[in-house]
C-alpha cells in the first residue's frame, strides 16, 4: 500500500515536471497545430471530466469525428481549424452517463463507442473479471475461444445477466442523442485478431446492425477493442458500411491519413491535470518510443484462422 502511493507520487511529480519544461506547449504550437489529435477516454469520473474539459476546451479546437471525416473525404484542410482535438470515449460504461451535464456545458462534441451486446443488458465486460488466478493481460494474447474457456472456469459467461449492469440502458442511451455521438466498439468487446473469421466479422458486421436497428443509431465509425486489428478487420469494417475505424495506435492525424487507422491518443481516467496535458500533447507517447518501448498493441499479422 505504502509502495504504491510512493510510485503514484513519484508518478505525480514526474508529469508536473513534463509539463513545467515547456515540451506540452511546444507540442501544441509547432505539432498540433495543423494535425488532429483524438483523445481516448474510457470511465471518467465527472469531476475529472469538468476539470479536463475545461483545460482542453481553452488549449484545443474540439471537434466533432465527422467533422473530420468530410475534410478527409473532400480533402480539405480549410474545413478544420487549428489544434483540433476530437474527444472519444471506448466502452460505453454506466458511468458515462454522468458526463452529460458536461458534455451540455463545454459543448463537447463527443463520441462514444458502444459495445451493442453489453448495453442494455446486465452482462458484465470480459476484462472487469476479477477472481483469483486470473490476469487480463495474459488473456489478451489468447485466441477468443481459449480466453472465453479459462473464464468460464472461473464463473464468468458473455450472455450470462448478472445483478447490476456495467453498461448504458437503452433509456441512458436515448437521452444521450443529439448530444453525443455514439458508434460501434464490436458486440462482446473481443480482441479481434485472436478471434476466427467468421466471429471477426460477425462482431464487426453485427454490432452495427444491432446499434442502428435495435437504437436506432447512425453508425459509420468502429473502435478495434484493445485497439488490436489487422487487415481483416480493415476490410470486415470497409464490408459493413463504416466510415472509419480507430486505434489506439499513437501519433497525430490528418486528412491524409488512413480512415481506417486512425491514431489516438491514450488519457488515463486518472484525475492528475498534469497527466493530462502532458498525455493530451502527445508527449508522453513520443517518450515512451524514444525509450524504446514498443506498443504491445495494436495492428497485427498475427491472426487466428
Amino acid at each position: 500500500m505504502v509502495i504504491n502511493k510512493t510510485k503514484e507520487e513519484v508518478r505525480k511529480i514526474v508529469f508536473k515536471f513534463i509539463r513545467l519544461t515547456g515540451l506540452p506547449a511546444l507540442s501544441r504550437r509547432f505539432i498540433q497545430k495543423d494535425k488532429v489529435s483524438i483523445l481516448l477516454f474510457h470511465d471518467i469520473s465527472k469531476e475529472t471530466a469538468e476539470k479536463s474539459f475545461d483545460y482542453l476546451t481553452g488549449k484545443y479546437n474540439i471537434i466533432g469525428l465527422y467533422d473530420f471525416i468530410k475534410a478527409c473525404e473532400k480533402r480539405d484542410q480549410s474545413m478544420l481549424p487549428k489544434k483540433a482535438m476530437i474527444i472519444t470515449l471506448d466502452d460505453g460504461v454506466k458511468r458515462n452517463f454522468e458526463l452529460l451535464p458536461v458534455f451540455k456545458k463545454y459543448k463537447i462534441p463527443v463520441t462514444l463507442f458502444l459495445c451493442s451486446s453489453i448495453i442494455n443488458t446486465k452482462r458484465h465486460f470480459w476484462f472487469n473479471y476479477s477472481q483469483p488466478g486470473i490476469s487480463v493481460t495474459k488473456l489478451k494474447y489468447k485466441t477468443n475461444k481459449e480466453k472465453l474457456e479459462i473464464l468460464a472456469k472461473y464463473g464468468f459467461e458473455q450472455k450470462k445477466e448478472y445483478d447490476t449492469p456495467q453498461a448504458l440502458t437503452k433509456r441512458q442511451v436515448d437521452k444521450m442523442k443529439g448530444i453525443v455521438n455514439m458508434e460501434s466498439h464490436t458486440r462482446f468487446h473481443p480482441c479481434l485478431p485472436k478471434c476466427k473469421p467468421a466471429e471477426a466479422k460477425k462482431e464487426i458486421i453485427e454490432s452495427k446492425k444491432i446499434l442502428e436497428k435495435e437504437f436506432n443509431l447512425g453508425i459509420n465509425a468502429i473502435s478495434y477493442p484493445n485497439g488490436d486489428y489487422s487487415e481483416r478487420e480493415i476490410a470486415y469494417s470497409k464490408e459493413a458500411g463504416y466510415k472509419c475505424g480507430l486505434t489506439v495506435d499513437f501519433g497525430f492525424n490528418s486528412i491524409k491519413s488512413d480512415l481506417f487507422r486512425l491514431k489516438r491518443l491514450c488519457v488515463n481516467d486518472a484525475d492528475d491535470i498534469n497527466e493530462l496535458i502532458v498525455k493530451a500533447s502527445g508527449v508522453w507517447d513520443f517518450f515512451k518510443t524514444l525509450n524504446g518501448k514498443r506498443q504491445k498493441f495494436g495492428w497485427t499479422d498475427n491472426i487466428v484462422q
